[in-house]
């Protein structure tokens, strides 16, 4: 049977704005780290893969030497996994308060998958805890625990690198042609695609603007009764209407690669 593989972020719900972004900012706060992104800064920090990634990308040497902080790469490393535990703990928290609902159509799509055979994967450079937080949140207890998930810092290289996408494929015995990426970021496209993989992106708040090519179907996300799709492109020529349906997604799968 064939299967659906969403990335977490910005996909099963719109987590970077109001989930990543304040438990970063809470979390640099509570360690004293004199950091606080806005929108702005943050809309820069998603272009690097990974909660452990984007907090280093602060420790220039300046700013380790300025705040006292440590200069070996063994010690930066201890720090910033202690950094990104306390985060993934608010982030979670957040989660389970009910601020992150899950983006249009994404229980829609998964309920008729499941009901048709189709087998169902995350995957995410997010830390795993998270990942299955956003995904029962999303689509509740019962479907999320049909999914394979495959997250955090299980493979070498994150996303824009293939990693992650071909570790799904291998663990779940899948050829390239077999499987529907939902994605919502550049990186992810370009992730995908280059596992082989056809992809379906729904933009997010902070990727409306990047480049998606590759993908095979772009809209502003899966729709909903009362919120549709919108077409962004459309290269593979699917062709859905207000709502993305399973149908649509087969399609995608028998269409050529963009």
């Amino acid at each position: 049977m064939p299967a659906l593989i969403f990335d977490c972020d910005g996909v099963l719900a719109d987590t970077e704005r109001n989930g990543h972004l304040p438990a970063f900012n809470r979390t640099f706060a509570e360690f004293g780290v004199p950091v606080h992104w806005s929108d702005d800064d943050y809309r820069e920090k998603v272009l690097i893969g990974g909660g452990k990634e984007r907090m280093a990308s602060i420790l220039t040497p300046d700013f380790v030497a300025a705040n006292g902080l440590p200069a070996d790469a063994d010690a930066q490393r201890d720090l910033l996994a202690e950094w990104h535990k306390r985060k993934t703990a608010i982030y979670t928290e957040l989660v389970a308060s009910g601020a992150l609902p899950g983006r249009p159509g994404i229980r829609r799509i998964v309920e008729a998958a499941h009901q048709a055979g189709w087998r169902l994967a995350v995957a995410s450079t997010s830390a795993e805890p998270s990942v299955r937080a956003v995904l029962e949140h999303a689509v509740g207890e019962q479907l999320a625990s049909g999914f394979a998930v495959f997250a955090g810092d299980i493979v070498p290289h994150k996303k824009p690198a293939p990693d992650i996408y071909l570790l799904a494929l291998e663990r779940m015995a899948l050829g390239a042609d077999d499987a529907v990426v939902i994605e919502d970021s550049g990186n992810g496209v370009r992730a995908a695609v280059s596992a082989g993989l056809r992809v379906v992106v729904t933009v997010s708040a902070y990727t409306v603007d990047e480049d998606f090519t590759g993908a095979s179907l772009v809209v502003g996300s899966l729709g909903d009764p009362g919120e549709p799709a919108e077409v962004v492109s459309d290269p593979a020529g699917i062709l859905p209407g207000p709502q993305v349906t399973l149908d649509d997604l087969a399609a995608v799968l028998e269409r050529p690669r963009p």
